[in-house]
């Protein structure tokens, strides 16, 4: 197929028209104010109309042509289109129709990050990095973002036990990176958890500190994004659940002091955590109703529930009737120094969690019914199937929940005269 060029005699000259098979393109001379004469390609390819200059008519005219030839192709393809590709080629028009951008020009910008990236996704990969780094950050380093954590922590009323563990954690980790949030990369962070000579549990413990730290940065504006969330758990060691028997229960009564007693009964006879006893008052205990109200503030998991108290829970609890304010007085520190005091003093090894692992195999037992016991740690069925099913008997849990104080308070309303 030719390409022919199409004059107009003497001043008629102008416009001049290129054509190639059915397309056109006309080439304009217009006087610029210099003097000189300009010359200018209409070009309608994308749907509208733009002016393409050229320094001479030798050069306006190549243009000309080429672009005819393309309009020409173009043409070709659009009547050898499918109904399918029809739609295709409308719904791309739509989809770039909000940015003002024409369908050549979009595919030409693609095909040039194409070349330099390689693939799409490489290429969307990118303009999210762009993204995100050209929001604007106020720059801290991670040691700097810790300390305005735990102040916000604090105001929040967060518990010490979680403030010291933040602390331990996060320090380690500032330690090692005295850098800029917004520096600290997903892969350091990858690498510095798998150095750690810790098991899973403990590895997974970290990231979640770590991932707490960079929510934080990411809203307070120190960080562009969270790189802790591209990192995976790791699968967790399964440990052994360990509780105590009866007789050990008995020993470390008698050997805790009469201020941490009721921290003992409250972790092996109601099931409460360290970090629920350490937070409830006396005016949660409720003698006369049996039962134990642990609000949302003070449950681990924000949600609060009611806590039946057993006879032999009330009657250690009996002589502590009156009292106010915090169950346990001391600090945080100290109420771990006094487990260490009462199971050296009993000759037993203090086990991690073992009270409210024991209340939990002791109840099931005795109960055979999970979604009371659920109700009553505040955990969920699968976990107490999963850890307390079957791990001592029947006789076993009436051991358990005959564990008195050798004398029983005046005080006390047992369980049938408190529903009577």
């Amino acid at each position: 197929m030719t390409t022919k060029t199409k004059r107009k005699r003497a001043s008629k000259n102008w416009p001049r028209e290129i054509k190639h098979g059915r397309a056109k393109v006309k080439v304009y001379r217009r006087k610029m104010p210099n003097g000189h004469w300009g010359f200018m390609v209409a070009n309608y390819s994308t749907g509208k109309r733009r002016w393409d200059s050229c320094p001479t008519e030798a050069k306006a005219i190549e243009a000309a042509t080429l672009l005819a030839r393309r309009m020409s192709k173009q043409q070709v393809v659009a009547a050898s289109m499918t109904n399918a590709d029809a739609a295709a080629y409308a719904a791309a028009v739509d989809t770039l129709e909000p940015y003002g951008v024409s369908l050549p020009v979009a595919a030409e910008t693609l095909a040039r990050c194409l070349k330099t990236a390689g693939d799409p996704a490489t290429v969307l990969s990118a303009v999210n990095f762009w993204s995100l780094r050209s929001k604007p950050v106020t720059r801290a380093r991670v040691s700097e973002v810790l300390e305005k954590m735990l102040i916000v922590k604090r105001k929040e009323r967060a518990s010490e036990r979680h403030l010291a563990d933040l602390r331990s954690r996060l320090s380690r980790f500032a330690a090692d990176f005295q850098k800029e949030c917004c520096n600290v990369t997903t892969p350091e962070i990858q690498h510095w958890l798998d150095d750690l000579e810790l098991s899973n549990t403990s590895k997974n413990n970290y990231r979640t500190t770590i991932h707490s730290l960079f929510e934080f940065a990411v809203v307070r504006g120190h960080a562009y994004e969270n790189p802790v969330k591209a990192i995976q758990s790791l699968k967790s060691d399964q440990l052994a659940i360990e509780i105590y028997t009866p007789a050990e229960m008995r020993k470390l009564l008698a050997a805790a002091s009469t201020e941490y007693v009721p921290s003992i009964v409250l972790g092996g006879f109601a099931g409460l955590r360290s970090a629920e006893i350490q937070r409830l008052t006396w005016e949660d205990i409720r003698l006369v109703e049996r039962h134990i109200v642990v609000g949302k503030d003070q449950a681990k998991t924000a949600t609060r529930r009611i806590v039946p108290m057993w006879d032999n829970c009330a009657e250690w609890l009996a002589p502590y009737a009156g009292r106010t304010g915090l169950i346990w007085g001391g600090g945080y520190s100290q109420f771990y120094d006094a487990q260490n005091l009462t199971s050296d003093k009993a000759g037993i090894d203090w086990k991690r969690n073992a009270l409210r692992h024991s209340y939990a195999s002791y109840r099931f037992a005795e109960t055979t019914d999970a979604g009371k016991v659920v109700g009553e740690l505040g955990n969920s069925v699968n976990m107490v199937h999963k850890h307390y099913r079957e791990l001592v008997t029947r006789q076993d849990a009436d051991k358990w929940f005959n564990i008195k104080p050798d004398k029983v308070a005046s005080n006390i309303i047992s369980v049938a005269g408190a529903t009577a």
